[in-house]
């Protein structure tokens, strides 16, 4: 659903009562709790696989030619699926006459899913015309066929020319008038229909569906469409809902009582194809989503409210753009970064009421997404087992480093700011760790490492420093290894030319053994930023910022792109600090 409506925040206790409710109605419900300590307990010595990402999905976001946001904002929070069919596109799509520059922008965004290494899934109805604007005709109308059958043969023939292969969600949020204003029959029969069709053209595609905007439940629409699907055996390979808001453990719970009641297989995950209202859109909740797809098992794409051309970019208002259009991430995008940073195994976390989290543990590090937007107060993040971590525990001590992501009120975040990083001593392998919640829209990470004499953070290791305002990477062009070469910004891709180490000295180094270098010990602006032999003179000593900026501490100078340049090749330079987003920058593993 991507029309604005009104929504209020849910308590989680209500979720697993609630059945979503038509857009525009207001719904009155009691405010967030306040100030409720809860703890919540995280057991490394029960691993449950390895992390799937499920939650890194999105209902549009990208723009109409899919050229942005740039590629490290997809990347660096591991893109799984984008799910799109060009609404809100000028002209009504094919009921309008202008089918065409739909598809193209569902092809364009298609392909760039692709090539991010995400999954399609493709929305006729939005290239019907059916977005949420009044149309003219839906398909059948009158019993006449004949116009959906040619509608369906022209995408059919488009996709195969294309070469894709996409998941196909048959119809949006069927149950209700803004995209389905006609007799439930009259669906059931456009189901039958195009999933006949699909299955006959391509027998490998996935079938999506219903993609209500309801949660499972065990009467009224929701058992309508199971049992017409069995009936007719045209069940789909997916089965999807809407959790706007919902809570996905629940919602999987439900949807499997009504399916194996009714004897309907469902050996892939559920699809949850659009999750949290928009006053659920922040690293509170955000997190807790993200947290609640993992536990349940079933793949999540966040909504999109946006309208007009804003749904087409912004990653579904994860990010933002400044005066002049350059991109900044917002605190939700942080979130959905440190989950993408997660690797290893998961471990088992038991949730409070109002608290859930992701955790994982690999060699030499463990990470605890906290998830909760519902409250605030303390959170107790009890650890067990912390024995079977691998290269943290050092002499029964560990490392604990707490980050807050703000919230910022849904503006531009420069990234998690540090609230704790001391060494505690651990009593029988266990260690409780108390995470302040003060804000209701901020969440909490905590990272464990091996206790050490102030070490700089393994986040400071072969990083790509990425550009505040331009989402691309200082990068060593042409992956020379020339002296005097300038550094210029460029689409991240994780080559060697693109990763540096922050030494305690310092030193930004490349390549291991080269420096980024203020050229000629230039201390003016417009010095050139370049790549130069590490020979420790105070021209290659910087200081990374709390601010986001990176300052030469010989001249105090900030590192800046080029006349607010965000193409590839824009030249670095130093330039006198003035708060602009083109000297802006964060450290990314």
């Amino acid at each position: 659903m991507h029309v604005p409506s009104v929504r209020r925040r849910r308590s989680r206790s209500a979720l697993t009562a609630m059945l979503a409710v038509a857009v525009g109605l207001a719904v009155v419900i009691a405010q967030p709790a306040l100030a409720a300590d809860e703890s919540i307990s995280v057991n490394f010595a029960q691993a449950n696989g390895a992390p799937t990402y499920r939650a890194s999905g999105w209902i549009y976001g990208m723009t109409e030619d899919g050229a942005n946001p740039p590629d490290s904002y997809f990347r660096d929070v591991k893109f799984r699926y984008m799910r799109a069919g060009g609404a809100q596109l000028p002209g009504s799509g094919w009921v309008g006459g202008a089918y065409d520059r739909r598809w193209n922008s569902t092809l364009a965004q298609a392909r760039r899913t692709a090539a991010l290494g995400g999954e399609f899934i493709i929305l006729p109805h939005d290239l019907w015309g059916a977005d949420g604007a009044p149309i003219s005709r839906f398909p059948g109308d009158n019993g006449d066929w004949s116009d959906y059958d040619a509608f369906l043969t022209r995408v059919f023939a488009d996709v195969r020319a294309a070469g894709l292969t996409v998941q196909w969600d048959i119809w949006n949020e069927p149950n209700i008038t803004l995209f389905w204003n006609r007799p439930q029959s009259q669906y059931f029969e456009l189901w039958r229909r195009t999933y006949q069709r699909i299955r006959a053209e391509f027998p490998t595609h996935l079938i999506v569906g219903p993609s209500c905007a309801c949660v499972p439940s065990t009467g009224g629409w929701w058992t309508q469409y199971l049992d017409y699907v069995k009936a007719n055996n045209v069940v789909p390979d997916i089965v999807s809902w809407h959790a706007l808001p919902g809570d996905p453990v629940a919602n999987v719970a439900t949807a499997n009582q009504t399916l194996d009641s009714r004897g309907i297989a469902h050996p892939r995950p559920y699809q949850i194809n659009e999750y949290a209202a928009p006053d659920e859109q922040n690293p509170g909740d955000g997190a807790w989503y993200i947290a609640r797809l993992e536990r349940a098992g079933a793949d999540g794409l966040r909504a999109n409210w946006a309208g007009g051309g804003n749904l087409h970019n912004d990653l579904g208002n994860l990010v933002t753009r400044d005066s002049s259009g350059q991109y900044q991430p917002k605190g939700e995008w942080w979130a959905y970064r440190f989950y993408g940073s997660q690797t290893g195994q998961k471990v088992a976390v038991t949730p409070s009421v109002s608290y859930d989290a992701v955790a994982t543990k690999t060699a030499g590090s463990a990470k605890i997404l906290v998830g909760g937007g519902g409250t605030t107060g303390n959170v107790a993040v009890n650890l067990q087992g912390l024995d079977t971590t691998s290269g943290i525990v050092v002499n029964n001590q560990v490392r604990v480093v707490v980050e807050n992501i703000p919230y910022n009120n849904g503006g531009a975040v420069s990234g998690p700011v540090t609230v704790r990083d001391n060494v505690v001593t651990l009593s029988s392998n266990a260690t409780t760790i108390n995470v302040p919640h003060t804000n209701i829209n901020d969440t909490s990470t905590i990272t464990l490492l091996p206790p050490g004499d102030t070490p700089p953070p393994p986040t400071n290791q072969n990083v790509q420093v990425v550009g505040g305002q331009s989402g691309r990477c200082l990068d060593v062009p042409g992956a020379t290894t020339t002296n005097g070469t300038q550094m210029n910004l460029w689409d991240c891709h994780g080559g060697t030319n693109q990763r540096f180490t922050y030494t305690a000295g310092g030193q930004l180094t490349v390549y291991g053994d080269k420096c980024l270098d203020a050229s000629g010990y230039g201390t003016t602006n417009g010095t050139q930023v370049v790549v130069w032999d590490c020979h420790g003179g105070v021209n290659q000593q910087w200081s990374v910022n709390a601010d986001g900026t990176i300052t030469s501490v010989q001249s105090g100078l900030c590192l800046d792109a080029e006349a607010y340049g965000t193409a590839n090749g824009t030249r670095i330079h130093l330039w006198a600090c003035h708060g602009g987003a083109n000297q802006q920058w964060s450290l990314r593993s």
